[in-house]
């Protein structure tokens, strides 16, 4: 994917929604969802973090309290705005997490800070994807009629339940979703040089969607160090097992912290 186009200014209060930057923090955290998902799935993920990791949540436009803003439709113009959103937040060493869409959107903006702005994050830790340059080996259903695309997501496991008994509710979260399977659908990874950051990927062992070799791939992305973790769970292992995920992240990030 190529980032085309000046960046310009961008007004970050709508992407961390009440966040407030500790003036304590020694890294900086930031977290990016999954197809659909909000600010509110790493909802207390501080209290399980070293003291010294602020942790910031990246609020998407069409969900949480951004639900009345257009989702975005193209990978492109999601990474500009991100980038610049966080930017300013920047005054520290920072990382970055990503699950599902989240993984490759955190993954482009990783590069779009170093290109723009040699800006480089300390660590990325990606969860529930393959390598951002594998071929996609799923058929494309952000197009669907409304029964077929919402069986797809049924099959997937991560619609909360009390999404599927609310009509209204449903019929707003479609429009997003659907703007976020295309994001995920219409992705193309560009050749550039690997990032220099270490890599750490995260994978369901029950997970259909993606492969331990799918997870394995991040490898070829960094010219530091990769580690692999499976933990128990389906594609949305980060909600049933993050007690887990968090005793990882809580190490890793104490370890950056520590080593300052």
């Amino acid at each position: 994917m190529e980032i085309s186009g000046r960046l310009e200014r961008i007004n970050p209060a709508p992407w961390f929604t009440s966040q407030k930057a500790d003036p304590q923090a020694k890294l900086r955290l930031f977290c990016f969802p999954y197809a659909g998902g909000g600010a509110s799935i790493f909802r207390g993920w501080n209290h399980y973090l070293p003291a010294g990791v602020d942790v910031w949540s990246v609020q998407l436009p069409g969900r949480g309290g951004r639900y009345r803003e257009v989702p975005y439709g193209a990978m492109g113009s999601l990474v500009k705005d991100v980038t610049l959103a966080i930017k300013p937040f920047l005054d520290r060493p920072f990382c970055f997490f990503g699950h599902s869409l989240g993984a490759i959107v955190s993954f482009e903006v990783a590069h779009c800070l170093g290109q723009e702005f040699d800006l480089n994050v300390e660590h990325l830790f990606v969860s529930g994807a393959g390598g951002p340059h594998l071929p996609r080996n799923t058929t494309d259903t952000h197009h669907l009629p409304d029964d077929q695309f919402m069986a797809r997501l049924k099959a997937l496991n991560g619609t909360p339940p009390e999404v599927w008994e609310n009509p209204e509710l449903l019929r707003m979260m479609l429009t997003t979703l659907r703007a976020d399977f295309k994001l995920a659908e219409t992705y193309a990874c560009s050749q550039r040089p690997p990032l220099q950051c270490p890599i750490t990927a995260f994978g369901g062992l029950e997970d259909s969607l993606v492969s331990r070799n799918d997870l394995k791939a991040w490898r070829t992305q960094t010219t530091n160090a990769f580690d692999l973790w499976l933990l128990p769970g389906d594609h949305f292992f980060v909600q049933t097992c993050d007690s887990l995920l968090l005793q990882i992240l809580h190490r890793e990030t104490k370890r950056m912290i520590s080593a300052d």
